[in-house]
């Protein structure tokens, strides 16, 4: 189920509707004396859905819609934007980006993407699903997970809720080089967190579906199940002494080691020199067995999409081979800042697939550790961007002999995420795709844990 006609039914407008508005916004631009302009036209809506002990707790609706211009008088850049789709908010808005543009100072660097590298005829990635659920078919799954979240252990005592989400949006972009393009997408999930007490102990798990299409969803039972054992798991934690050990960074976390390299390694974040990987293409940042690909079109796929935020065509490539950057993230903007070219990369990265050699299961992650820390929390933000050490408070469990023995809490782990990259020994199969970065379980070499 991807097209227009359905769309259309769902959304307020219509996508001819927004591409008139954006038709629209270039000729007052134009008439106003810009140079150049571009324009982000979006509509979209919402239903989320959470129960919480058998009750409806919340039902929540949303419609949203917003248009963005920029404006260029030579290199002068001007941005304004508004939620009012009428003619005199529009005029209105390209008249106050104009303004803007007028007081600002030059920027060589400022201006549309180069036209030869925006997208022509670009593919249909299938990421629009309707999901048809009425509020009372969202509160009964809601309902069986929440109720398959208690069932999963008799030390489950309470919870925070089982939630049904959906969200359909759509949007043109366009820009004054002739460029217009645009589609609807989709994003639904479900999710559920549990509460486990013994004694005096209590703990809280999570687990969550994220998908475009409704039907890929896991099964209500299944995520409710989850956060249930996962919260019991999770009871009579102990502290443990400072030590330097191997660390299993579980997959639902380990996905964001891979977002501190991404951040690194794009544009903004580069020519700030605000980063610890300047001037690394060329360079052994991983373990030789680390490969590191972007596929933006893949079908349904979290963060694909044909064209950027600049509108260029979006391609597969090898970010990095054999542990070796190949190339950075970077939009028109960054890349002209740098002396380069972009990568089809304004507004982010594209479903980065992270492997290492053979991938290993879960238990066979675990045998290799062989006693080390488990990680399935972090907490806090302790990263400095410009050195790379990392420093999180982390909760998991203790493994010894290839096995899990007991829970831990209030512990911090600690690196530097040079070395870290590097130490990766494995990664491993079991692989959850929830946003644009997707790897499975990694295991570092050594890092320093620090107990109470």
């Amino acid at each position: 189920m991807n097209n227009l006609t359905v769309s259309d039914i769902r959304f307020s407008y219509s996508l001819s509707t927004l591409q008139q508005i954006a038709r629209d916004i270039l000729q007052h631009a134009q008439k106003g004396g810009a140079s150049a302009c571009e324009t982000n036209v979006s509509d979209g809506f919402g239903q989320t859905v959470t129960v919480r002990q058998k009750e409806v707790e919340t039902i929540e609706y949303n419609r949203d819609k917003g248009l963005s211009v920029t404006v260029y008088i030579g290199q002068k850049r001007g941005h304004a934007s508004t939620s009012d789709f009428s003619p005199q908010a529009i005029s209105d808005t390209v008249a106050a980006a104009l303004s803007i543009a007028r007081y600002t100072a030059d920027d060589d660097c400022a201006g549309l993407a180069d036209a030869e590298l925006l997208a022509k005829d670009y593919p249909s990635l299938n990421l629009y699903y309707p999901w048809q659920i009425s509020v009372e078919e969202a509160i009964e799954l809601a309902k069986q997970c929440e109720q398959s979240g208690f069932a999963a252990d008799k030390r489950i005592a309470n919870s925070e809720g089982a939630t049904v989400a959906v969200s359909e949006s759509q949007f043109i972009y366009a820009n004054s080089l002739g460029f217009m393009g645009g589609y609807p997408f989709s994003r639904h999930s479900i999710s559920c967190a549990m509460i486990a007490e013994q004694g005096d102990s209590k703990q809280r798990d999570y687990w969550y579906s994220v998908v475009r299409d409704a039907a890929d969803l896991e099964t209500v039972e299944s995520i409710g199940r989850k956060a249930g054992e996962r919260s019991a798991a999770r009871l009579g934690a102990r502290k443990i002494g400072t030590c330097e050990v191997p660390v299993l960074f579980e997959a639902p976390i380990a996905s964001g080691l891979f977002g501190h390299f991404a951040s690194a390694i794009s544009g903004n974040n580069l020519y700030r020199k605000s980063s610890f990987l300047i001037d690394s293409i060329g360079q052994q940042v991983f373990a030789p067995d680390v490969q590191i690909v972007e596929l933006p079109h893949l079908h349904k796929g979290l963060a694909s999409g044909p064209f950027d935020d600049d509108g260029v065509a979006t391609l597969d490539r090898h970010v990095v081979e054999n542990g070796i950057v190949q190339g950075y993230f970077l939009g028109s903007y960054s890349a002209r800042k740098l002396g380069m070219r972009t990568t089809g990369n304004a507004g982010g990265t594209h479903n980065l697939i992270m492997k290492n050699g053979t991938p290993l299961s879960f238990q066979d992650l675990l045998k290799k550790m062989d006693t080390g820390l488990l990680v399935t929390e972090l907490l806090g933000h302790g990263i400095n961007p410009v050195t790379g050490d990392y420093s999180r408070g982390a909760s998991g469990f203790w493994v010894e002999n290839g096995a899990i023995r007991y829970p831990v809490e209030e512990i911090t782990i600690a690196g530097n995420l040079k070395d870290m990259f590097r130490g990766i020994i494995a990664i491993g199969d079991d692989v959850i795709v929830r946003g644009s970065k997707q790897c499975g379980s990694v295991l570092i070499d050594r890092m320093t844990v620090a107990g109470g």
